[in-house]
C-alpha cells in the first residue's frame, strides 16, 4: 500500500494511492496516518477495505508529510562509506546516532526555508524506515518485522550550525522545514529488500547524489536492532538511514543551497519529492 496525507497544512486527510494512481480518502476508516494507524492492527484495517469503494480526492492538491506526529526522528550519520570519505571522516565502527526535531517535518513539495543566519545549507536524500511495531531490544533477524514501511526523507542541514557552533549535530538539523517527508509511505510488504533501492538528488536539474542502499555500512535491519538497544521505538517513529556521497559540503568547491534553488529527490519505488528553497524573512540569530 501507498499511504499519504492530503490537503492544506494542519487539515490533511489520511489517504491511499491506489493502483491506478487515484488518491482515495481514508478518513472514514482511520483518523490519520499516525502511529496508531501504522500498527499491525491499523494496517490490517486498511487492507480489509476495497480501495475502489473509497471516495476519490481531486488531483493536484497539496501532499503533506506521510506520517503524522512521530514521537522521534532518529538519524544515522556517515552510514555510506563514500559519504564518510567526502566528509573527511573515518568510517564508523558502530552506527552514529543523532536526533532531529520533529518540528522540522514538512510535506514533500513544501518550501524549504533557510534561517536568516544560514550560510552552508545542504541537502541529503535518505531512505526513512517508519516503525509499525514497538521495538525494544530486538534482534537483527527480527528487526524488519517491526517496520511498517519506507519513504523518502530530505535531511536538510545547515553545516555551519552543525559543525562550527559547538555541541551536537542536532543544531544544524532541526530548523523548521528541514525535514521534507514523503510523498507517501510504502508498506514494507511492497519493499522486499530495503538494501536494493536507488537514491538520487538533483539541484536545479543537476545530478549531485546517485547511490544505492546496497552501499549502506549498516543496513536497515541492523539499524532498527541497534537503535532499539538504546531507546524504545514506537509506531510512527522514523529512522533516517543516512545519505550517499554527493552532498554540497563534499563538492569542490563546496556548493550550498541558496534562495531560488530547487531540489528533486527520488528513491526507486517510493516516488519523488521537489522543494523550492527560500529564506526566512525574519528571525534573530543567537549570539
Amino acid at each position: 500500500m501507498r499511504l499519504l496525507r492530503y490537503g492544506p497544512t494542519g487539515l490533511e486527510k489520511p489517504a491511499l494511492l491506489d493502483d491506478g494512481n487515484v488518491i482515495r480518502d481514508l478518513s472514514g476508516i482511520v483518523a490519520d496516518i499516525d502511529g496508531e494507524t501504522l500498527s499491525s492492527e491499523g494496517l490490517a484495517l486498511i487492507r480489509s477495505c476495497d480501495p475502489s469503494t473509497l471516495p476519490s480526492l481531486p488531483p493536484g492538491g497539496r501532499i503533506g508529510p506521510c506520517v503524522a506526529r512521530p514521537q522521534k526522528i532518529v538519524c544515522i550519520g556517515l552510514n555510506y562509506s563514500d559519504h564518510a570519505a567526502e566528509a573527511g571522516m573515518d568510517k564508523p565502527v558502530e552506527p552514529i546516532l543523532f536526533m532531529k526535531a520533529t518540528s522540522s517535518i514538512i510535506g514533500p513539495s513544501d518550501t524549504v526555508r533557510l534561517p536568516p543566519g544560514a550560510v552552508k545549507a545542504d541537502w541529503e536524500v535518505e531512505l526513512a524506515a517508519v516503525i509499525g511495531i514497538t521495538a525494544r531490544y530486538v534482534g537483527e533477524a527480527e528487526a524488519l518485522g517491526h517496520v511498517a514501511g519506507y519513504c523518502i526523507f530530505n535531511d536538510v542541514s545547515e553545516r555551519d550550525y552543525q559543525l562550527n557552533r559547538g555541541g551536537q549535530w542536532v543544531k544544524g538539523k532541526s530548523a523548521d522545514t528541514f525535514g521534507p517527508l514523503g510523498p507517501y509511505l510504502v508498506t514494507s510488504d511492497e519493499v522486499p529488500d530495503p538494501q536494493a533501492l536507488r537514491l538520487t538528488l538533483d539541484v536545479n536539474g543537476e545530478r549531485f547524489q546517485d547511490g544505492t542502499t546496497a552501499n549502506m555500512i549498516f543496513g536497515v535491519a541492523k539499524l532498527v536492532s541497534y537503535v532499539s538497544q538504546f531507546m524504545s521505538l514506537s509506531p510512527g517513529d522514523i529512522i533516517a538511514t543516512g545519505t550517499p556521497a554527493g552532498v554540497g559540503m563534499g563538492q569542490n568547491p563546496p556548493r550550498y543551497l541558496k534562495e531560488g534553488d530547487t531540489m528533486r529527490l527520488e528513491i526507486s519505488g517510493l516516488g519523488a519529492q521537489e522543494q523550492k528553497v527560500l529564506r526566512e524573512e525574519s528571525a534573530v540569530r543567537a549570539a
